[in-house]
């Protein structure tokens, strides 16, 4: 059975910083392109950063370009997302997903694989 289990979310002030992390189980997690999502209330769920199997290929959506960080350590099965410069619109709980394809994370959410149930993040102002 496949978990992913996102840990790390909280209230932080506007300009402050967040790490969160994903441990994921009972999947080949190094065959695995990884992602984050979130979704603020009222709106739908966005795609927010993926990063390759190997770790080397990165994408960001363009709100968070240049202040989330994307890792993964695939001896500990984990993927990490370092947020930064943290604003009041980054508040939104946060998804971690897991899809062999990080072209269906990147462009076909409803086709990924799997989900893991959400961490809130919360920025005040």
């Amino acid at each position: 059975q496949v978990q992913l289990v996102e840990s790390g979310g909280g209230l932080v002030q506007a300009g402050g910083s967040l790490r969160l992390s994903c441990a994921a189980s009972g999947l080949s997690f190094s065959s695995y392109c990884m992602g984050w999502f979130r979704q603020a209330p009222g709106k739908e769920r966005e795609f927010v950063v993926a990063i390759d199997w190997s770790g080397g290929i990165t994408y960001y959506a363009g709100p968070v370009k240049g202040r989330f960080t994307v890792s993964r350590d695939n001896a500990e099965n984990t993927v990490y997302l370092q947020m930064n410069n943290l604003k009041p619109e980054d508040t939104a709980v946060y998804y971690c997903a897991a899809d062999l394809a990080c072209a269906d994370i990147r462009h076909n959410p409803r086709g990924v694989s799997y989900w893991g149930k959400g961490t809130l993040v919360t920025v005040s102002s």
